[in-house]
């Protein structure tokens, strides 16, 4: 699989459980997540269980909805962006929000070694 196959399999599931598994398999215990400053899950995490517990765990706990739909993707070499828009309600406020968002992938020999999130959280963290 390309980078970019690689990435795809990671949004593109018919499930978002079949998504998890495939972000599963292409990360390793080195792997960090870096959620964006300013954005209510911010920080870096490494290895699946952490990102699960900080991040995946909180957004399926405390939204209705929570997606990102992806326009487009450009890749290039170890690199590859995912962009388009996050959207959900939040639970406890009954808000719900859209948000421009980008995704930074860097992957080495079949592996995702690093994603960083570039997001607008100000709409976010008015839902919340």
């Amino acid at each position: 699989m390309t980078n970019l196959d690689i990435v795809k399999s990671t949004y593109e599931g018919k499930t978002s459980e079949e998504n998890g598994k495939n972000l599963q398999r292409y990360m390793t215990s080195e792997t960090l997540w870096t959620e964006a400053a300013g954005f209510p899950y911010a920080g870096t995490y490494q290895g699946f269980e952490q990102i699960e517990k900080h991040v995946f765990a909180r957004l399926g706990s405390e939204w209705i909805g929570y997606n990102f739909a992806v326009e487009d993707y450009v890749a290039a070499g170890d690199k590859v962006i995912a962009y388009g828009t996050y959207s959900g309600t939040y639970k406890t406020s009954g808000k719900h929000f859209k948000a421009r968002v980008a995704h930074l992938w860097q992957l080495k020999d079949g592996k995702i070694v690093s994603f960083e999130q570039f997001v607008d959280s100000k709409t976010v963290n008015d839902a919340m």
